[in-house]
C-alpha cells in the first residue's frame, strides 16, 4: 500500500515508525515547518521530520502559503491512503477523496468524545476514567469522519497528559497497522460516528494555568495533571510565581483554613488547603528553571506553614 504520511509532534512518530517497520510504502512525509524553540530559540525541526530524515524518507514542509504545492506533491505520489497523525492543519479536497482508502487519521480519544486538538488534556481536566485511540476516515469536519477502529485505555489517577499521550501514541501506532491491513483486505468498514455525546477540546491556552484554590482537591489535582508539561499550572506566593508539576490527593476532610493555605511541610511535599479537602504538592518549579521534587525545591525557596498561595 502506497502511503503519504502527514504529522508533526512526538505523538505522531510511533505511527510513522510502525508504517516503516511493517514495510508499507511510505512515498512522502509532510510536516510543519521548523520553528524556534527552547531557551536559545533555535530553529528546530518537528519530531516527525527528524525521524523521517533518519529513515531517508522524502520530507516536505507545509504551511498555509504552500497548500497548493503540497497538494500537488501528495497527489503526484498516487497514494492508496494518506495517514494523518497530529498534523496541525485541516485537509481539504482534493486530498480527502483522492486516495482509494481515503485520509486515515489516528486521534487520541474515543470519538465522538473530545474532538479537537487537545483531547488528552481535556479528558484529564474533566476527570475522565477512560481515554483511547480512534482510527477514522477523515471528512471535511473536525474529527467528525466515520470510525474504522477504536481501542480503550484506562487513565491512572496520577497520570499526567504527557504520560498518557506517550501511551496512546504506542497504542495508536499498533491500531493503525491493524486498521490499514483490515481496510485493504475488506475486513474493516467505516461506520458513521454520530454526534451523540460529542464534546470539543479546544487549543490549550495559558489562561488555563492559574490555580483556583477554592475548587475541590480533585479538580485542582486534575488541572495539574492535565496541563503538564504545557502550559503548566501556576500560583503565586506573595509576588513570586510558582509552577506546580506534580501532586497527590491528601485529604478529603475540611481543614477550616482559607483555600491556598499551606497546612503542612515535609520531605514528601507541601500540603495546601483547597475549597474542599487538601492537596499534597510533590513537584514544584520556578519559571525558567527545571522542575524539582519538593524537598530539593525548598532548599532554595522558602515556604512556611500558614503561607497562602493565590492566583
Amino acid at each position: 500500500m502506497r502511503i503519504v504520511f502527514m504529522g508533526s509532534p512526538e505523538f505522531a512518530v510511533p505511527s510513522l515508525e510502525a508504517l516503516v517497520e511493517a514495510r508499507f510504502d511510505v512515498r512522502l512525509v509532510v510536516t510543519q515547518p521548523d520553528r524556534r524553540a527552547g531557551r536559545g530559540r533555535k530553529m528546530l525541526p518537528t519530531a516527525v521530520k527528524e525521524f523521517a530524515r533518519e529513515q531517508n524518507l522524502p520530507v516536505m514542509e507545509f504551511d498555509h502559503g504552500q497548500r497548493k504545492q503540497v497538494s500537488e506533491a501528495v497527489l503526484a505520489e498516487k497514494p492508496d491512503a494518506i495517514v494523518v497523525v497530529a498534523f496541525g492543519h485541516i485537509l481539504r479536497e482534493p486530498l480527502l477523496s483522492a486516495p482509494q482508502y481515503g485520509c486515515i487519521n489516528v486521534h487520541a480519544s474515543l470519538l465522538p468524545r473530545w474532538r479537537g486538538v487537545s483531547p488528552v488534556q481535556y479528558a484529564i481536566l474533566h476527570g475522565d476514567s477512560w481515554s483511547g485511540v480512534t482510527v477514522m476516515r477523515m471528512d471535511a469536519g473536525v474529527d467528525t469522519g466515520p470510525v474504522l477502529t477504536q481501542r480503550s485505555v484506562g487513565i491512572s489517577p496520577e497520570e499526567t497528559a504527557e504520560e498518557l499521550l506517550e501511551r496512546l501514541a504506542g497504542q495508536g501506532a499498533d491500531l493503525l497497522i491493524h486498521t490499514l491491513r483490515g481496510v485493504q483486505n475488506g475486513q474493516i468498514e467505516p461506520r458513521p460516528q454520530g454526534d451523540a455525546g460529542a464534546v470539543y477540546a479546544p487549543k490549550l491556552m495559558k489562561s488555563l494555568s492559574p490555580v483556583r484554590w477554592d475548587r475541590d482537591l480533585i479538580t485542582v489535582h486534575n488541572q495539574i495533571r492535565a496541563l503538564q508539561p504545557w502550559p503548566g499550572t501556576s500560583t503565586y506566593l506573595g509576588e513570586r510565581i510558582v509552577k506546580i508539576t506534580e501532586s497527590r490527593p491528601f485529604s478529603f476532610v475540611q481543614s477550616g483554613r482559607n483555600p491556598g493555605t499551606v497546612l503542612e511541610i515535609s520531605p514528601e511535599g507541601v500540603v495546601v488547603a483547597c475549597g474542599e479537602g487538601s492537596l499534597l504538592l510533590t513537584g514544584l518549579q520556578i519559571p525558567g528553571k527545571r522542575p524539582l521534587p519538593v524537598d530539593e525545591f525548598l532548599r532554595g525557596f522558602d515556604i512556611q506553614v500558614g503561607d497562602e498561595f493565590h492566583s
